[in-house]
């Protein structure tokens, strides 16, 4: 009998902790755009930036240009907001991440409330399908979230592993990634998972064999401190292809 070959697994780079960096001096360097280069460069599969409405750290003019150069394929984040849909419907990206934002949060805390709004929600999910963009819901790991998101007319779910992050290994946070991402997959949606994920917690997540996207940013930008932006993409890429080849 034949093997069945693992499933690949997309690493998608998010380089909003490039433009942190450099908004810390509000100067031209480090370049987002430049590192977006060198990502795809070392093997990344896609480029993700969150272009935030209090603009903390990628800018306008980033967005515009990533959408203009990347070579590989740009996931936008953003908040489902008119002004925000807008700009996507102008620029085109291959697909839109939708996902929560509060000003006062350092970093993204949760998935999307489904359920608070829905017909806002599902209005702007329309207005970006037809403009061919392909459309993914920021959500946590919850049946109802996943049933929700697949109401509410969205190709493809992204699982917040926050949680999982901060309890790695074997346990419910981890039990609850793999039943939402069988749940979404049964449901006909496309499954991600991102959100402090490392080279070290990583595995367990590469191995729910439903998840087809994971996107990373923070742990590259600090593990680019020591080896290079390029060299941490391509342990991240090993460390998931290892995982995804074991089935662990």
């Amino acid at each position: 009998m034949t093997a069945t070959r693992p499933t690949p697994i997309r690493l998608y780079v998010n380089i909003d902790h490039v433009a942190t960096i450099r908004q810390a001096r509000r100067g031209s360097e480090p370049d987002p755009v430049a590192a977006a280069r060198w990502c795809e460069d070392a093997g990344a599969d896609g480029i993700t930036a969150h272009l935030r409405e209090d603009r903390r750290h990628i800018q306008d003019a980033d967005v515009e240009a990533i959408a203009a150069q990347v070579r590989t394929v740009f996931n936008f984040e953003m908040a489902a907001t008119d002004a925000m849909v807008a700009l996507a419907v102008r620029l085109r990206p291959h697909q839109v991440t939708l996902v929560p934002e509060r000003r006062e949060e350092v970093t993204t805390e949760g998935g999307l409330d489904v359920a608070r709004d829905p017909r806002a929600l599902a209005s702007s999910i329309e207005r970006l399908r037809a403009a061919g963009i392909r459309v993914a819901l920021f959500i946590d790991p919850d049946p109802s979230a996943v049933a929700a998101s697949r109401a509410l007319g969205a190709q493809a779910i992204e699982l917040h592993t926050g949680t999982y992050a901060h309890h790695p290994g074997e346990g419910p946070a981890l039990h609850a990634l793999r039943h939402a991402a069988r749940l979404g997959h049964d449901a006909g949606l496309a499954v991600h998972a991102g959100h402090g994920l490392t080279v070290a917690n990583v595995a367990p997540v590469t191995a729910i064999p439903e998840v087809e996207e994971l996107n990373i940013g923070h742990h590259l930008v600090s593990r680019a401190i020591a080896v290079g932006l390029p060299e941490a993409v391509r342990e991240m890429r090993a460390a998931m292809h290892a995982a995804r080849t074991a089935g662990r």
